[in-house]
């Protein structure tokens, strides 16, 4: 079975422990931390969006001028621009980095991060709309003669593109979330369908899940799915907890300097993916053998916020649990990015591959 590892394309130094050190764009730290998920193991790196964020395009070409073969995943909102003109941009990107973008399209799980950009659409009528938007994707990044599109939020006559990507067909699609209508669309449209790291019982149901409602869409295949987690590594386990309480200590000291980690507004997330964090921080802080919520809990479920937390064997055993329930790619991000990413491609992403690898040969025999 193939396995992937994507970590964080970063613009700054900043993270939920650690104030950034200057502007919120440093392309000297974004291309620094790009050749050291190269160097040190990682297939791809994520660039991320928010609404006051920098671009994540601009992000990734940066990042692609500067490597040789790290895969880049560009995250994109439906409400920024029509899909036909989307299509484009990253069909031309696609071509400058030699065919290494993907995109990671976002629905939007905060009406009031939405509505900073003039998006006033409901949560359901988003995800309606990222539907078609994904189509439209898939159609001008295929279509070589011109092709119409009459749906409930795009209307388009005889359009054809004049670029086309370098990958065939087209490239991945990937796509998050946990609700009702989450499931419905991106089970039926994306190439891989995200998760954020849950215990093993949670993640296995929604694996499940993933898979029937993939298969009740009518599609030929079954979308990957992608986990991630926060790694808290050490060399003992009793260092690498010392370590995950340090983290959570940070946090609430941020909290209390006024950092906020939430890009809506109020305390309790809207997303269906925060609330179910929360819900399995509520059950207790450590789950399964080395899955701690505290660090969720901390930051009210922002995000990919649950931890993983031991030596480099323990979190390696722990990731492979997962793939043995079906998980595809493994997405990690630590709170010192730049070092936190060196230690675990050094010290985890090799026993991952050689347990990956293992497997393989026995399935084979």
């Amino acid at each position: 079975m193939p396995i992937e590892f994507l970590g964080m394309g970063a613009t700054n130094d900043g993270s939920e422990t650690t104030p950034r050190s200057g502007g919120s764009f440093d392309p000297a730290y974004t291309i620094a931390l790009a050749r050291a998920h190269e160097e040190h193991g990682w297939d791809r790196v994520l660039t991320a969006y928010g609404s006051g964020s920098p671009d994540p395009a601009q992000a990734a070409a940066t990042i692609a001028a500067h490597t040789e073969t790290l895969q880049v995943l560009v995250a994109h909102r439906p409400n920024l621009s029509i899909p036909t003109f989307a299509a484009k941009t990253f069909a031309t990107l696609d071509h400058a980095s030699g065919g290494r973008v993907a995109v990671h399209v976002i629905t939007g799980g905060s009406d009031h991060e939405q509505q900073r950009e003039g998006d006033f659409l409901t949560k359901d009528e988003r995800y309606g709309r990222t539907g078609e938007y994904i189509q439209v994707l898939k159609r001008a990044w295929t279509e070589h003669e011109p092709f119409d599109f009459d749906g409930e939020h795009y209307r388009f006559a005889d359009f054809v593109s004049d670029v086309f990507p370098v990958q065939e067909p087209r490239p991945t699609i990937s796509f998050g979330g946990s609700s009702d209508a989450a499931y419905a669309i991106g089970t039926a449209e994306a190439d891989v369908f995200c998760l954020w790291g849950e215990p093993l019982a949670d993640t296995a149901e929604q694996v499940a899940r993933v898979r029937a409602e993939a298969a009740a869409s009518g599609r030929g295949d079954q979308p990957r799915i992608q986990v991630a987690f926060r790694p808290i590594i050490a060399p003992t386990a009793d260092e690498a907890w010392d370590k995950a309480h340090r983290v959570v200590s940070r946090i609430e000291d941020r909290k209390a300097g006024g950092q906020r980690y939430r890009r809506g507004g109020g305390d309790a997330p809207e997303n269906t993916g925060s609330q179910r964090l929360l819900e399995i921080a509520d059950r207790g802080d450590v789950h399964d053998t080395i899955l701690y919520s505290g660090t969720a809990k901390a930051t009210a479920g922002a995000g990919n916020s649950n931890a993983l937390v031991g030596t480099p064997q323990q979190v390696a055993d722990a990731l492979l649990a997962y793939v043995d329930l079906g998980i595809d790619v493994l997405s990690a991000r630590g709170y010192d990015t730049l070092q936190d990413a060196i230690d675990f491609g050094d010290e985890v992403i090799p026993i991952v591959r050689e347990g990956v690898a293992s497997r393989d040969a026995r399935a084979g025999a």
